[in-house]
């Protein structure tokens, strides 16, 4: 894939002085910047996985196996055994 990207003074100087400091090309960097910020972000979405996962949140509650599939019947159900037939 090929990739034209506009840069602003500040990140162009940037650019500029990793190709000086790595003597990598604009494209090896940029792969490097993509796989530097892929592994961060799945990373952080690992990190709230596993505190969601660690809570008493999940599983703290009864129901239906099939709730997910069938909340808006079992909503109904239970507002026409509240308040009557609509």
């Amino acid at each position: 894939m090929r990739i034209n990207a506009r840069l602003d003074d500040v990140r162009a100087e940037k650019l500029k002085q990793l190709q000086s400091l790595t003597r990598l090309g604009v494209s090896e960097i940029v792969k490097r910047a993509i796989d530097l910020l892929y592994c961060q972000q799945d990373g952080r979405s690992r990190e709230k996985l596993d505190a969601l996962l660690s809570s008493d949140f999940v599983g703290c509650a009864e129901g239906p196996e099939d709730l997910s599939g069938r909340y808006k019947q079992y909503l109904t159900e239970d507002i026409e055994s509240k308040h009557g037939a609509g």
